[in-house]
């Protein structure tokens, strides 16, 4: 019998900069440690439903060695809050948003956490965005996904 599979969506606003990262991220990380995670990525709005990650997403992560280009953008849908063990918003905004959904739906308690709650010694602390930025931007928000989802894959 094959181990259960921890199933982790990560959310933020368009699925197309932060929690795509954190998808690609996540899915290099529990490779390296073995563990065995459904990971997926979503937004909390439509906007770029079926577009792929942000090219700046797309080539910050490459030259760390994560690879987006099977991913497109996709909105939550009430269905994720019964499907997901752990839902990770990338900030306090989205955090709101998806409590309040999941209590509108009256979908079972699961986790609803930041990403980096899971980091040691940044909890409360959000992913900004990065998309009105420049590659800077983005090269910082991979930073912080990078150390939230080690301290993710470590922790589920």
């Amino acid at each position: 019998m094959s181990p259960r599979h921890v199933s982790i969506l990560f959310v933020c606003t368009g699925n197309i900069c932060r929690s795509t990262l954190a998808e690609a991220v996540a899915r290099a990380k529990a490779e390296e440690s073995g563990k065995a995670l459904h990971v997926e990525s979503a937004g909390t709005g439509d906007w770029h439903v079926g577009e792929r990650p942000d090219p700046r997403s797309i080539k910050i992560g490459q030259a760390r060695g994560y690879d987006l280009a099977d991913q497109t953008a996709r909105a939550v849908e009430d269905e994720d809050f019964h499907r997901f063990d752990y839902i990770i918003a990338m900030d306090s905004g989205h955090q709101r948003w998806l409590m309040s959904r999941r209590a509108a739906i009256r979908a079972p308690e699961r986790s609803i956490t930041r990403l980096m709650d899971w980091s040691v010694g940044m909890a409360g602390r959000d992913v900004p965005d990065p998309y009105y930025g420049d590659e800077a931007d983005f090269e910082a928000v991979l930073d912080l996904v990078e150390k939230g989802v080690s301290g993710l894959v470590a922790r589920v």
